[in-house]
């Protein structure tokens, strides 16, 4: 084997890792977050939602599946670095096409590897997300140190516009056509669309700086607001929009990023969390139900709405749907007065649980309960 390249990776409070290269040798920056995912390594890479983020895995041995040309949740990867422990010498699956650190390599992904990465993790539990700086060409510490004081926080940072879809597409249903649906892309993920298609919805995937008129250009039974990176408190565009929206009356259903627009639309603020949800094993309470479902997440905003009882907005009556088990997080928001609902999660991760996949067949009955 090839000798691996030394690589140096250093936290904004100065606390240091070192370790070696994996895929490209260089220097990257960005925010430093954990997913305590254990499987689905290439549909994180390929999130929207982790653009400017160093994602650290907590699973240890990373790699084994390699990767395919189906699994990709884009068309790039969008990760800023990758940390892991142990890297998978040989991939085994047999739906594998490439290895991943060769993957890494071709697309100029900078990583780490060797690193204690539970070690890692316990130190961003304790003092929260913050910039980090992955060098693997001999940047001496207190250089890349300073390099990582000067790059962007994630509070603040307006990054939808960067991954949303330059011009419209349309994604068309799986046998007979039920519902058109407008989606924004905030960020969004191929799966959304495959899960409306999978329930006769044809989908037209709208740039983020869409105007009311052009969604209602496709005649559509609903609109969705998708999942992606950022501040929600900069994406003030999307919010006037979901708000036009709901003037309209048209139903309306946000994931993530856009259940964090939803609720700046309702009037309520969003804040930065400590750390974040990342994984695909976060228990959510849904109270309509009573069901707890274990759920996919990648967040480190969230919408900061009472609790308990019916609140009233611009927009009529609306209550969380949704809370986190883990910390009590407003994981959903459900309107009363207008046809429209969110949830924090990702119901249509992959990979990832299908405890909370029905939620897409309530999308589908709000549309059929507006006609």
């Amino acid at each position: 084997m090839t000798k691996r390249a030394e690589a140096l990776l250093v936290l904004e409070d100065g606390t240091t890792f070192r370790g070696e290269a994996f895929g490209a040798v260089g220097e990257t920056f960005g925010e430093a977050v954990f997913t305590t995912a254990m499987t689905g390594y290439q549909e994180t890479l390929t999130d929207p939602s982790y653009h400017r983020q160093v994602v650290v895995q907590t699973a240890p041995h990373i790699g084994n599946t390699g990767v395919n040309g189906e699994d990709d949740e884009s068309g790039r990867i969008w990760v800023a670095g990758y940390v892991v422990r142990d890297p998978s010498p040989h991939r085994s699956n047999w739906r594998s096409s490439g290895e991943l650190e060769d993957r890494l390599a071709t697309d100029g992904v900078v990583g780490i590897c060797g690193v204690d990465t539970r070690a890692l993790t316990r130190h961003l539990r304790e003092r929260g997300a913050m910039r980090v700086g992955v060098s693997s060409v001999g940047t001496p510490r207190e250089e890349l140190l300073e390099r990582v004081l000067a790059s962007p926080q994630m509070v603040g940072a307006d990054l939808s516009g960067d991954v949303s879809t330059p011009r419209p597409y349309t994604v068309e249903p799986v046998g007979e056509h039920r519902y058109t649906v407008a989606a924004v892309d905030l960020g969004i993920k191929r799966n959304v669309a495959r899960r409306l298609a999978a329930r006769g919805v044809r989908t037209h995937i709208m740039p983020m700086t869409s105007t009311v008129d052009d969604l209602l250009a496709v005649s559509p039974d609903a609109v969705f607001f998708s999942p992606g990176p950022g501040d929600p408190a900069t994406a003030d565009h999307p919010v006037a929009l979901a708000r036009e929206v709901m003037r309209r009356r048209l139903p309306l259903f946000g994931i993530c990023f856009g259940s964090q627009i939803l609720g700046r639309a309702l009037g309520f603020d969003t804040y930065k969390l400590i750390y974040g949800h990342r994984g695909i094993n976060q228990p959510v309470l849904d109270r309509a139900t009573g069901k707890v479902e274990i759920t996919s997440h990648n967040h480190g905003f969230a919408v900061d709405a009472p609790r308990e009882g019916r609140v009233a907005t611009d927009f009529g009556e609306v209550e969380v749907s949704h809370v986190c088990l883990n910390d009590n997080v407003v994981e959903g928001l459900r309107c009363f007065d207008v046809p429209a609902f969110t949830v924090q999660y990702h119901p249509e991760a992959a990979a990832g649980t299908h405890d909370a996949d029905y939620l897409f067949d309530r999308f589908a009955e709000l549309v059929e309960g507006n006609r």
